[in-house]
């Protein structure tokens, strides 16, 4: 069983910046990824990253404004938000399992958080 907290979502002016954080417990070798959710949409992929840090992919959307990491060492995945737009706005979930071979779906991911909340001001 793993467990993941997120922890790092707030307020913040467009153009800004935020960085989200997921502490896993448990095994330090499993893909991570984050996904978001806002009102009155589905659920929508923002970037995965692999066990050992070497592979990240990435949603449109959030391409070369947002940088998924983790330390292994403290079996924590990051997500760092440049640039964040209105449309940004969501709950944002971590989430994790062992073997993910579609990524980007959500589906594909046995272990979730909690969500953390972050809105972007115009």
């Amino acid at each position: 069983q793993v467990q993941l907290v997120e922890s790092g979502g707030g307020l913040v002016q467009a153009g800004g910046s935020l960085r989200l954080s997921c502490a896993a417990s448990g095994r330090t070798d499993y893909a991570m990824g984050w996904f978001r959710q806002a009102p009155g949409k589905e659920r929508e992929f923002v970037a995965t990253i692999s066990g050992s840090g070497r592979n990240a992919y990435y949603g449109d959307s959030v391409k070369g404004r947002f940088t998924i990491s983790r330390d292994n060492a403290k079996n924590t995945v990051y997500l760092q938000m440049n640039s964040l737009k209105p449309e940004d706005t969501a709950v944002y979930y971590c989430a994790a399992d062992l073997f993910v071979p579609r990524p980007s779906r959500g589906t594909d991911y046995d272990y979730w958080g909690q969500g953390t909340q972050v809105t972007v001001s115009s």
